[in-house]
């Protein structure tokens, strides 16, 4: 998936349908004259429904249609006979999207679940034919209901991207290299900060055709929970991702410092984060030598004793097996 056609906020037009008007027809026949009311109901307008889709992994589909518009329902007519039923839309949205009313932001519901679906708009009822009104003291109405009119909502969509192990880290600390040397992802990779503007996703191949899901998430730098950076626009996508794989380059002058750093941003953002099981990993390996190596392996058993921890290089393609083992126990448990 290339990073524009990643498309993770869109802002929506919906309305769904008109209830069609109730009939006031008479009855009338060869030798029937002066028949009763048989106006039928009209019928309901099309409901506007949020539906999963689990094929789908980004909100691109919108990015040319931004309006839906249920069907109206039809009139009625004679022998009370009622008016179709307006057509329903359904919006497809990939799982872990969030539905918000765009001029309050308030979230209306989420889709998490295949083969779920939600009522977003209601169609308007259909009025009733003017059989209904027939009275002891009425006859004869010539009266029947209008239909209901349809609603209208503005609705803004918001990808939360559902993945099993989740990249975090500061920009160029080979989060994007990494997910290219695990899964066939191919994710723009170059030596500057922020590469990496929009999440990318990779089908991780473990052992006996064992797999799962990886994202390669923006980077964060100090003061992102306040919209530094990227900001918001990435730490969003962190919460539906079942562990967390904190990467902190090997050139990194103190790496618990970098760590707890990561770790407050997140707290900021949203303390239930600190909740997630989580391990962490030293990239860009390769660019240490034997003494270093040894020195930076002492360092992280002793900052991170009862965390699990590896070293890899993503380029020279060591320590990548023992992380899967890792995750994969992880994700896992026995």
């Amino acid at each position: 998936m290339t990073e524009g056609n990643f498309v993770d906020y869109v802002k929506l037009t919906v309305s769904s349908g008109n209830g069609g008007r109730g009939s006031a027809h008479l009855h009338r026949e060869k030798y029937i004259a002066k028949g009763g009311p048989d106006g039928g109901d009209g019928g309901r307008g099309g409901h506007v429904i949020v539906k999963a889709n689990k094929n789908l992994w980004t909100l691109y589909s919108f990015k040319f249609k931004r309006h839906f518009a249920a069907g109206h329902g039809g009139d009625g007519s004679k022998n009370r006979s009622s008016g179709a039923q307006g057509e329903d839309v359904f919006i497809e949205v990939p799982l872990g999207t969030v539905i918000r009313e765009t001029t309050t932001n308030n979230i209306l519901f989420e889709i998490t679940e295949e083969q779920q679906e939600q009522v977003l708009l209601e169609g308007g009822m259909g009025g009733r034919g003017n059989w209904h009104f027939k009275t002891s003291t009425n006859q004869t109405p010539r009266y029947a209901q209008p239909g209901r009119e349809g609603e209208q909502l503005q609705i803004t969509l918001e990808l939360k991207v559902l993945a099993d192990v989740g990249l975090v880290g500061f920009p160029n600390a080979g989060k994007s290299t990494l997910l290219a040397a695990l899964t066939a992802a191919k994710p723009k990779i170059a030596d500057y900060e922020f590469t990496t503007l929009k999440p990318n996703l990779g089908i991780v191949a473990h052992r006996d055709f064992q797999t799962f899901v990886m994202a390669d998430i923006p980077g964060i730098i100090e003061g992102a929970a306040e919209g530094k950076g990227l900001g918001h626009y990435f730490l969003r996508h962190i919460e539906r991702n079942a562990v967390l794989l904190y990467l902190i380059p090997a050139d990194t002058p103190d790496v618990k410092k970098a760590f707890m750093v990561l770790r407050n941003e997140l707290k900021r953002y949203n303390p239930e984060l600190m909740d997630k099981d989580f391990v962490v990993a030293l990239s860009k390996c390769d660019l240490l030598d034997d003494e270093l190596r040894a020195e930076y392996r002492e360092e992280m058993a002793a900052n991170f004793a009862d965390i699990p921890h590896f070293m890899i290089s993503s380029v020279a393609q060591t320590g990548l097996q023992a992380l899967k083992d890792g995750l994969w126990k992880i994700l896992n448990p026995a």
